[in-house]
């Protein structure tokens, strides 16, 4: 027991979830009066409803490479955490002082097609409100960000790109499904940005600097 705590003691962080869930689904219930974001560029991107797919591979993207570097790599695995769990609480504490929601979605024939009844049960389970900034989105780019930084990950050209290519569709899938508008994606990518800097600084720097050194020495 002792030598799996001391191997994967890094696991605490994890108990995040039980802030953010809580809190959430208290604003999920709480949020009935707020401001509607909605943009004109919204009203030019059509609904799909075969953007289920990216939007709900979100999930095994976001999990899948939290325990890829929880396995692997324990300072990238924090560096991931704390960009996640940052924008995460930075985007509650905006819908908690500033409620927000959209208007966008459109009536969706469940019987259609498979794709379409996963986009009526996310309308089912997910309320309309809550949605800027995107976590979808911010998540999403704090993910790719840590695989661009990952140095073992720099030996696998194909796992970037792919990264690459399911965090766009994951970003775009937001809109075309008409969860988010593109207000909330554009706030989502500003706080990425900002945050990115805090967790990928120039210290992050000089200490992959040295651990390259060290891996190839």
């Amino acid at each position: 027991m002792k030598n799996l705590l001391k191997k994967y003691g890094h696991i605490w962080a994890l108990g995040y979830g039980f802030i953010y869930l809580p809190w959430f689904l208290y604003l999920e219930k709480a949020v009935k009066d707020y401001t509607v974001m909605h943009t004109r560029l919204d009203d030019y991107i059509p609904f799909n409803e075969y953007f289920i797919i990216p939007y709900l591979l979100w999930f095994v993207y976001v999990a899948g490479f939290v325990l890829y570097f929880f396995f692997t790599s324990r300072q990238e695995y924090y560096r991931l955490c704390t960009f996640l769990f940052t924008g995460m609480t930075i985007s509650l504490m905006i819908c908690t002082f500033f409620p927000n929601g959209t208007d966008l979605r459109v009536p969706v024939d469940a019987q259609k097609n498979l794709c379409s009844f996963l986009v009526a049960l996310v309308h089912t389970a997910d309320t309309s409100t809550n949605v800027f900034p995107s976590i979808h989105v911010y998540n999403s780019l704090g993910v790719h960000a840590a695989v661009m930084n990952s140095l073992v990950l720099q030996k696998y050209p194909a796992v970037r790109k792919g990264s690459f290519v399911l965090m766009t569709g994951i970003c775009l899938s937001t809109m075309f499904l008409k969860q988010h508008s593109a207000l909330d994606v554009i706030g989502a990518m500003f706080l990425a940005y900002l945050v990115y800097a805090f967790v990928y600084g120039e210290d992050y720097a000089g200490s992959r600097k040295t651990v390259g050194r060290k891996a190839l020495g």
